[in-house]
């Protein structure tokens, strides 16, 4: 009985969609009540087009709801993981290597929403999903 209770994978990745896709929503939130001056600015400061802001929303808020629900998991978190490469690359590149001041990775979070929804790229939505994990995408 323990053991049936323990490997329960669909569980398991439930419990990594949630946080990797609900956390991450905040995020997102934040930036459709307080604008995205600040992408723009770092996309600017890179040489960017500032229109590719509008690609964090679909990252940060389309595509965590995805996550979360279970639908198209697989493409959702590969676009929330490019965000976050992009974040490390425009934002975060000066605290690659530094450390906070208890010891922790400076880009901890970082890691670990773009590790997350790698993970969730590779392992798909599960049975405990709207899509019940069926099909190549999710």
């Amino acid at each position: 009985m323990v053991e049936s209770i323990i490997q329960n994978n669909d569980l398991g990745k439930l419990l990594l969609r949630l946080p990797v896709g609900g956390l991450m929503l905040f995020h997102g939130i934040h930036k459709l009540k307080n604008g995205l001056g600040f992408i723009e600015k770092s996309l600017s400061d890179a040489g960017l087009p500032t229109f590719l802001s509008y690609g964090v929303l679909l990252g940060e808020v389309v595509a965590p709801l995805l996550i979360v629900l279970g639908i198209l998991s697989r493409p959702a978190a590969l676009v929330e993981a490019f965000v976050m490469i992009a974040a490390i690359y425009l934002v975060h590149i000066p605290e690659l290597f530094a450390l906070t001041q208890h010891g922790g990775h400076a880009l901890e979070l970082q890691f670990l929403y773009l590790f997350g929804s790698l993970a969730i790229v590779f392992l798909g939505s599960g049975k405990y999903s709207v899509s019940r994990g069926r099909g190549l995408w999710d």
